[in-house]
């Protein structure tokens, strides 16, 4: 008779499996709780310690450690010496492991939970079963996930078990446990970069191709997953999310995530295009569009307060891929889903977004870095030029340097209070980059108060005479460069104000 071994803390589904398996002609084995659900349901079973003749042990820490179990387990059938050892000891050949691993994730989770809590909820037992089942995978069958089920009874009952089946199992085994103790590492360790890394991702769901039609992709969230993220966002209307969408919808939330007041943020391939503050979600949204009415076309908007009927009126006028918002009113959702492919994303925003390692692919590899979330502030500024800022410039200027954070380098931006003007992006130069973003802001309304923002320091000084040559009242820049009195001479000969942040925000 076949035997399966059954050790389950999702219990989801497991008696009508178990029911399937008793029809197919195999005895159960189980432990602890599993064991008291199939008995309760009037199945056949026998329970672990019957079969090794020790009782549980150390508050059930000790289940399923034991040669009879593990033995039966790892025998080669194909080995007649594994098969006689088997005979000598009196033990059995198991041929199916269903286990599915104590709740850490669900625990640590949990507010309030101890480490000493959350060590008792790592398995120890469980991964042994099913790493022995894995690896002997062509005589034993393991089942890690209950979503499996159906179809390993679909294929017993037709005796399709075939070693592609065997192989799908095992590795996905593999998987589950290798995810399962990277968690585990993760929560245990002390540091955010040590000797070995072992990030674990679940899939969120397979896309229909990445950034061009030629390449496949999917999604993955983080095995902890984060709330204020664009794969945890409810789609309220329209179709599946791109790749390149969902790269546009992160770069959206990080940005508005810097502010607090009423403000709205338009992106196109993952730089803003536009960001506008003002007393109302409405007012923001008017100069958000303005700061760049071109860009925002077939772009992203995120906007940090609910969407009114008002406001909706006039996003509905152009052609946008997503919104995203805490929440639309009625008539506003109304208004919008018109519109069938208009993705309607909602979320809770958040200020402060938490401080994890970003990890970026190389060939062969990848580098990893924490987020950049450092503020700017008014106490940390130095003013180096002889002019001095207006409370006015100051604002526009940390305004301009929180935008900066975001875009891509040599990032520029030219901002009034509340309001970017022209951005400059990815430039191999940062002359270049500072030419752009003035021309696309010289002929807007409120350039006359415009400040520009720098992420990195200026190498020379002919950013700083091309930017006063063309109106710029004041300018932000980390400082740093070996060059900055040039910079300084600058700016004190043309009369206008020169602030050094002391950070950079280059992004790659």
């Amino acid at each position: 008779m076949a035997r399966a071994l059954l050790s389950v803390s999702d219990k989801q589904g497991l008696v009508p499996f178990a029911g399937q398996l008793v029809a197919l002609g195999y005895e159960l084995i189980s432990t602890g709780g599993t064991f008291q659900v199939l008995r309760k349901a009037g199945l056949p079973v026998t329970q672990v310690e019957e079969l090794t003749g020790f009782p549980e042990l150390l508050d059930g820490r000790v289940k399923t450690l034991h040669p009879k179990i593990h033995a039966g387990l790892l025998a080669r059938r194909d080995l007649p010496a594994h098969m006689a050892q088997l005979a000598e000891q009196g033990i059995s050949p198991i041929d199916l492991v269903v286990v599915n691993l104590y709740p850490f994730k669900a625990t640590i989770q949990q507010s309030g939970v101890t480490t000493e809590e959350a060590i008792e909820q790592i398995d120890i037992g469980g991964p042994s079963l099913l790493r022995a089942a894995a690896k002997n995978a062509a005589f034993v069958l393991p089942i890690v996930d209950p979503k499996d089920y159906h179809f390993v009874i679909q294929a017993l009952q037709n005796d399709k078990v075939d070693q592609t089946l065997r192989q799908r199992l095992a590795a996905k085994v593999f998987r589950y446990t290798a995810a399962y103790d990277a968690l585990i590492a993760d929560y245990l360790s002390g540091t955010r970069f040590t000797e070995k890394m072992t990030p674990t991702y679940d899939l969120v769901e397979t896309l229909r191709y990445g950034e061009n039609p030629q390449q496949a992709a999917a999604a993955y969230q983080t095995g902890l997953a984060e709330d204020y993220s664009i794969l945890a966002a409810k789609r309220l209307h329209g179709k599946q999310l791109s790749y390149n969408n969902i790269r546009d919808g992160d770069a959206a939330l990080r940005i508005i995530a810097e502010f607090t007041v009423p403000t709205v943020v338009t992106v196109k391939h993952m730089n803003p295009a536009g960001v506008g503050q003002g007393q109302t979600i409405e007012e923001a949204w008017d100069r958000a569009y303005l700061a760049d009415d071109i860009s925002i076309f077939g772009g992203i908007v995120a906007l940090n307060r609910p969407v009114d009927l008002a406001t909706a009126k006039k996003m509905h006028q152009l052609f946008l891929e997503i919104i995203i918002a805490p929440s639309f009113t009625d008539e506003a959702y109304a208004e919008l889903a018109k519109k069938k492919n208009l993705r309607l994303l909602t979320l809770p925003f958040r200020h402060d977004i938490p401080q994890t390692v970003e990890i970026t692919s190389v060939l062969g590899g990848a580098v990893m870095q924490e987020r950049d979330l450092h503020e700017d502030r008014v106490e940390d500024l130095q003013v180096v030029s002889e002019k001095q800022p207006t409370a006015e410039q100051i604002a526009a200027l940390l305004f301009a340097q929180t935008v900066v954070k975001y875009v891509k380098s040599n990032a520029i931006v030219v901002a009034r209070a509340g309001q970017t003007l022209g951005i400059g992006a990815g430039q191999p130069n940062r002359i270049d980059s500072v030419k752009l973003a003035i021309d696309h802001a010289q002929h807007k309304a409120g350039y006359q108060e415009a400040v520009l923002g720098s992420d990195a320091f200026f190498p020379m000084a002919d950013s700083v005479q091309y930017a006063a040559e063309h109106g710029i009242t004041a300018i932000i820049e980390p400082g740093g460069s070996i060059r900055d009195q040039e910079s300084i001479d600058k700016a004190n000969e043309l009369g206008i104000v020169l602030v050094f942040s002391g950070h950079r925000h280059f992004k790659h």
